[in-house]
């Protein structure tokens, strides 16, 4: 299975490395760095390389690449999977997966990838099992291991790990007992200039925080299951019950989890929430050009579209601009050509627009083609697919448990070309 990781940051540095079976040396990491080099954006690297000897899978998060060293066939997806589950993993641990956090906690790094795989096979991925078996760090506890020379390792094995339900730990007491469940989708499209949509596509989760006393069971039900499609589950998750009543029945592991992830993809269900009024233009004997740009909101029920940004890569041949935005900040890097626009909320009474002038090379011939706009927003308190919880129950426990469900609706990949 998995013989070896690196962890290797922006510039090219190999910052920690774990052997299971065999030490492999870092020069496979060789045939990683020429991918790299090859690869405009490090989210452009492939995920899987074939080398000689060995694949290597990698996955980049927190601008950090996590590169596993695989030498039998195995399913690629799931060395991926577990790559973000170790990057998951550190993030619950140390409440940011970065590579000075890495460092700064490299005992108990080690110690929780010694658990996570034993000879190179996954073992303990849970992170309410690793909790227990090693301890996360604390200022008290880092001090107290300096002085005492002991370690994180918890003295018992945890009571989960043998049970039916692995993911949860026995004998769990809250005196304030909560459910709260996140719904947040992210919303992929391309509009061309005229405004129609070539392609949407919806990518969902449901994050949850549970908070409650013993062994609870929970059901939760949606208004339109239906909706949903390419559905993945948490294992705690009875997957036969979601097959015939479409209704998520499960016992829940204790504090933070992803209790299922989903994708909507039919054209006709995806709402597009804002819009974008564009005319920039380019005179074949003119230095001078036009760019006007106003964003508004559309099909968003009513709901404040907030942190909106807008950013745009000018052709070459732009040498600056002059733009005068009505509300917000923008800036334009005449070296890398692109421009910025933080707009922040959107006052549907009061349009937020980008007006003003191109200066572009002499001489020069007009660019071939117009630059795309990209946006990033959120909008609180809504699921851009019309998801919606009915109701959460539960039973095995005598208690009121206080429920909280929250949706919000973010931009991914979202492109206007001009």
């Amino acid at each position: 299975m998995i013989h070896s990781l690196f962890l290797i940051n922006s510039s090219g540095d190999i910052f920690l490395e774990k052997h299971w079976k065999s030490v492999v040396s870092r020069s496979v990491c060789d045939y990683f760095f020429e991918a790299q080099e090859r690869a405009t954006e490090a989210e452009n690297v492939p995920p899987v390389i074939p080398t000689p000897h060995h694949y290597l899978l990698s996955v980049y998060r927190h601008k950090i690449f996590f590169v596993a060293v695989i030498q039998t066939e195995v399913p690629p997806l799931f060395v991926i999977e577990f790559l973000h589950r170790v990057v998951d993993t550190f993030q619950d641990y140390f409440g940011v997966c970065s590579e000075v956090v890495i460092k700064d906690n490299v005992v108990v790094v080690y110690e929780v990838l010694e658990e996570m795989l034993d000879n190179g096979f996954p073992l303990a991925t849970e992170s309410n099992i690793l909790k227990e078996l090693i301890k996360p760090p604390t200022i008290l506890r880092t001090v107290v291991n300096t002085i005492t020379g002991s370690t994180n390792v918890g003295d018992q094995l945890p009571t989960g790990q043998l049970s039916v339900v692995p993911w949860r730990r026995t004998g769990v007491k809250y005196t304030n007992n909560e459910a709260y469940f996140d719904v947040i989708e992210e919303i992929d499209a391309i509009i061309d200039k005229s405004g129609s949509t070539i392609t949407a596509e919806i990518q969902g989760v449901i994050d949850a925080c549970v908070k409650l006393t013993g062994m609870p069971d929970l059901t939760l039900s949606f208004m339109n299951p239906r909706l949903l499609d390419d559905v993945s589950f948490h294992p705690c998750v009875r997957f036969k019950r979601w097959e015939s009543e479409r209704i998520l029945s499960f016992i829940p592991p204790d504090g933070n989890f992803r209790l299922l992830s989903y994708h909507v993809s039919a054209q006709n269900l995806v709402a597009i929430p804002v819009y974008v009024k564009h005319n920039i233009s380019f005179r074949d004997s003119s230095s001078l050009g036009r760019f006007e740009i106003t964003v508004g909101p559309k099909q968003t029920m009513g709901k404040t579209v907030e942190g909106v940004m807008v950013t745009s890569q000018m052709p070459k041949g732009v040498l600056n601009m002059s733009l005068t935005p009505s509300q917000g900040m923008h800036t334009f890097d005449p070296v890398t050509k692109l421009l910025s626009w933080d707009v922040g909320k959107i006052n549907p009474q009061k349009l937020p627009s980008l007006k003003g002038t191109m200066s572009l090379q002499a001489g020069a011939s007009k660019p071939d083609e117009n630059p795309t706009i990209n946006l990033q927003f959120k909008i609180q308190q809504l699921a851009i697919s019309g998801l919606k919880v009915n109701r959460l129950d539960m039973y095995g426990e005598k208690y009121k448990p206080f429920k909280g469900i929250k949706y919000m609706t973010k931009a991914g990949k979202f492109q206007v070309r001009t």
